[in-house]
């Protein structure tokens, strides 16, 4: 882990760039150090220097300042200078560099060349190097500034890291007008060193921070990101929002699983792998950050709700059911206790209305019967401003309820100017306010999400996986490499998931009639044919696939007959010949395929199959790399086809347990071979006892 102490806490600042012109980064930069009371010696160096700049003494050059202990310098200068000074600054000893200027990979050509360079030079005095084209940053405790941001935040207990200085400083200046506070800010710029991996382990370890949020634009190293989440999000949560899109959907689409995955899939299957939030707005963003650094978290899914407005009410009530939360029953006691508080045009059911003339003191009779429910594990209060609601003294009573309990409690204020002093006493009391229920619900359920996180410790299932031949199928593959082809014929792919273990409807290629009708013989009757190429992508458009051959002159004729529609279809095309395969009977139809991301490694699919299997999309993705039991167990439970293969309408339970093993042998085979960019099984028929694969696609 790179040791980050210098960049947020350190002893002396040499700002190499610094200006007494108002307007200047560097003016910005220096004022923002001494403003925001950074105890520590600040350097300003600026080649036109007369000794003095700001009221500090100025140097020309870092090397003449008389300190050998400068932890930070600030770099904002022309970018053809800046590896200059970074050598001058290795040479001085100086471990944290900030490295503000613009001008590097963003603009390509030169600039791409002198970011390379810079980060060797990193390399050759081991430097930690954040930027360049970023902020800076910012710590409110230590206190430091080290960014040319106009506003400082209050103190805090969130850590940001953006990828975008423009975001930065909205965030920033938007912070001040709803009073949040920070611990950390940090523009990461290019990351031609220091990563959002690198910053993120190091918060972890930072008392001062209890939830870090992320706005990230991309991955530097998909595996060491894994590696690094799996251990920060068990300390503290980590909450991320990612722009633009997965390499993986804009490059696969030669089959069902990439046309189905789209542009995010492995996005989403790598953050649920390592405990990540995922974030889809800014709002939620700060929505769930605010609500981590006040909240407890939920230790169950089962939520109570008090309304003054029954439209609310029932808002929320669609909203848990929705996400996957339960509006809890409540006992008979509760409900009869409820009633001897609540007028009886209210409700004591859940969502239990108050009624809009409801005064401070039904609010707290009803939280303090609630609080004695055991069965509760959170709760929300929602209220509309009526005319006679008192705001001041719901507030102090709900502020004393969240004294006597550890359950969060999530308070939803429909409006404006009536709630303000309320919701400033809430905040400062840690209970995290929304303006609208559906948004108090999806934070609800990151915190419920988050205390699962914690509690998960899921162990890999691949590794458990036996009766695989690693070198068979890897034979297979490189005879396919060496004849030159990306993708494997319909014989080799059932010979490679043969040597896996996966069940699979045999498949033999033939090259001569007599060779066909030989197969068809040995599979016993009735067979399929289908030309074996890997040219022709059309098969059945073309004559190209024959089914319920029943003989072996059937077998024969239709070798023959198949071998000439595909010369006349594509005669500039030699087929590899006619594959022979065994028709099983039918069963409930299913896709498992394989997308395998640039920096995530395999992303696996499991879903409905068969000829609608795009047009219905029932289909759910998870990271192969750290798979587990309970992960496939739920992926198999999110789509609708789970419901047909429990037995449905008085229908049999298919083998379910065969699914899975197939799931995990797929993935096993997928981890074992990188070369393997798409695998692609639909359908695989599944019985009531054991499963079979038709249609195995494998692309190299």
């Amino acid at each position: 882990m790179k040791d980050l102490t210098g960049l947020f806490n350190p002893k002396s600042i040499a700002v190499i760039g610094a200006s007494s012109q108002e307007g200047k980064v560097g003016y910005i930069i220096t004022t923002n150090l001494i403003e925001c009371g950074y105890g520590g010696n600040i350097y300003p160096v600026n080649t036109k220097t007369d000794g003095k700049l700001l009221g500090l003494p100025a140097y020309k050059t870092v090397s003449e300042i008389d300190d050998d202990n400068i932890d930070l310098a600030v770099i904002s200068i022309p970018a053809r200078f800046i590896n200059q000074t970074l050598e001058e600054c290795g040479q001085k000893g100086i471990k944290n560099i900030i490295v503000i200027t613009a001008g590097f990979k963003e603009v390509g050509g030169e600039g791409a060349k002198l970011e390379d360079e810079m980060a060797e030079i990193a390399k050759k005095y081991d430097m930690n190097i954040q930027g360049p084209n970023c902020l800076g940053s910012l710590d409110t405790n230590t206190p430091m500034n080290a960014s040319f941001a106009q506003l400082s935040p209050k103190k805090g207990n969130i850590a940001f890291v953006s990828q975008s200085g423009a975001m930065t400083v909205a965030i920033l200046d938007w912070s001040v007008s709803e009073g949040i506070g920070f611990s950390k800010v940090v523009s990461l710029g290019n990351k031609v060193d220091v990563s959002e991996i690198d910053l993120i382990e190091y918060l972890a370890t930072d008392d001062q921070t209890k939830v870090i949020l992320c706005y990230l634009e991309g991955i530097s190293d998909g595996e060491r990101f894994l590696e690094v989440m799996r251990r920060v999000t068990k300390i503290k949560p980590v909450v991320i929002l990612k722009a633009g899109s997965s390499q993986a959907g804009a490059k696969a689409v030669s089959s069902h699983t990439g046309a189905l995955a789209g542009n995010d899939s492995a996005f989403d299957a790598a953050f649920e792998n390592c405990g990540v939030m995922r974030a889809r707005s800014m709002n939620d963003l700060f929505d769930y950050g605010l609500a981590f650094s006040k909240s407890s978290l939920p230790t169950g899914k089962k939520v109570a709700v008090i309304t003054n407005a029954g439209g609310g009410g029932v808002l929320t009530a669609d909203k848990i059911e929705d996400i996957g939360l339960e509006l809890v029953d409540l006992t008979d006691q509760t409900k009869s206790e409820l009633r001897a508080v609540i007028p009886d045009e209210g409700s004591v059911e859940n969502p239990i209305d108050v009624l809009g003339d409801a005064p401070a003191d039904r609010y707290k009779a009803t939280l303090d019967i609630l609080l004695e429910e055991d069965d509760i594990d959170s709760i929300i209060i929602m209220a509309c401003p009526t005319a006679s609601y008192d705001s001041e003294g719901v507030g102090n009573a709900i502020v004393e309820a969240k004294g006597k309990t550890d359950i969060p409690i999530l308070v939803v204020n429909m409006g404006g100017p009536t709630f303000n002093e309320e919701n400033i006493l809430l905040r400062e009391n840690n209970i995290p306010v929304c303006v609208f229920p559906e948004t108090a619900v999806n934070v609800l359920k990151a915190l419920e999400r988050y205390h699962t996180i914690q509690s998960e410790d899921q162990e890999s299932c691949i590794d458990k996986v036996q009766d695989t031949d690693k070198e068979e199928a890897a034979r297979i593959i490189e005879e396919a490499k060496q004849k030159g082809r990306d993708a494997l014929l319909g014989s080799e792919a059932y010979q490679v998931a043969k040597a896996y273990g996966i069940s699979a409807a045999p498949i033999i290629l033939a090259t001569t009639k007599e060779e066909a009708g030989q197969a068809a013989e040995e599979m016993q009757y009735p067979v399929v044919l289908k030309i074996a190429s890997d040219k022709i992508l059309h098969k059945t458009d073309i004559g190209g696939v024959v089914v319920n051959i029943n003989s072996k002159q059937e077998a024969e004729d239709t070798f023959e007959q198949i071998m000439a529609s595909a010369k006349e279809a594509h005669p500039d095309v030699v087929p590899d010949g006619v594959e022979v395969q065994k028709m099983m009977p039918k069963g409930h139809e299913i896709l498992i395929g394989m997308l395998r991301d640039a920096q995530f490694g395999p992303i696996i699919g499991f879903g409905m199959g068969g000829i609608y299997v795009n047009l219905i999309n029932d289909v759910c993705f998870k990271l192969g790399s750290g798979i587990s039991d309970e992960v496939i167990d739920d992926q198999i439970d999110s789509t609708k086809i789970s419901k047909l293969l429990k037995g449905y309408r008085g229908e049999n339970p298919s083998d379910i347990e065969a699914v899975k093993d197939t799931v995990k042998r797929v993935t096993k085979l997928t981890l074992d071979f990188p070369e393997i960019l798409e695998l692609d099984i639909n359908p695989v028929f599944v019985y009531e006892d054991g499963c079979s694969a038709l249609d195995i696609k494998i692309k190299i």
